[in-house]
């Protein structure tokens, strides 16, 4: 069967929440205050069903192969950070405003920032991640001359190879959360 890509629905939040969750346990694991699974799969779920957040379904798009999810790739505009932000801070933080007050920004204006892109433990080595990859670089870069950034975990070199190889380049040594990151970009005009 053929792998197809297709905009995120809200009833696909459970099925993403597992996806997602393999990209960003750490981060998801420093928000939530907890290493449950369950509860990180619960928050996401929250989160990615629900409108206005960074991690909304308006904002994902998935591979799917037989009515399966397989891959999937969150994605906004760096300038929205902050607003798309704020709902998730607010849930987090609960009665302890202070608790991620200062929470570094991991993009900025200038960019449409690709917060996750995560695969299936089943599905990998199919090539969904780089199809959803040049997915997103088809309708953003190509077709709508932005420029697309991320970052990634300076422990993952294999992810790192597979942005360069696609066209990314480093810009800068960043810490998010306290992991050491690194900001890569792709723009129509390098």
């Amino acid at each position: 069967m053929k792998i197809t890509i297709r905009k995120a629905k809200s009833e696909d939040a459970p099925h993403v929440a597992n996806i997602m969750l393999e990209a960003m346990r750490e981060i998801i694991y420093t928000l939530i205050g907890s290493k449950n699974d369950d509860s990180a799969i619960q928050f996401l779920t929250q989160f990615i069903s629900s409108e206005h957040n960074q991690y909304s379904y308006e904002n994902i798009w998935v591979a799917i192969e037989d009515d399966r999810i397989l891959g999937e790739i969150c994605l906004y505009d760096g300038a929205d950070l902050v607003k798309l932000r704020t709902p998730v801070l607010s849930y987090v933080n609960g009665d302890d405003s202070k608790r991620f007050d200062s929470i570094e920004d991991e993009t900025a204006s200038g960019e449409f920032y690709i917060d996750t892109i995560a695969v299936s433990p089943a599905a990998r080595g199919k090539g969904v991640g780089q199809l959803l990859l040049h997915h997103v670089i088809e309708m953003y870069v190509l077709q709508r001359n932005l420029t697309l950034g991320l970052l990634v975990d300076k422990g993952n070199p294999k992810a790192k190879s597979l942005y360069l190889r696609t066209g990314f380049v480093y810009r800068e040594d960043v810490f998010f959360l306290g992991k050491a990151m690194e900001h890569l970009q792709l723009s129509p005009f390098q």
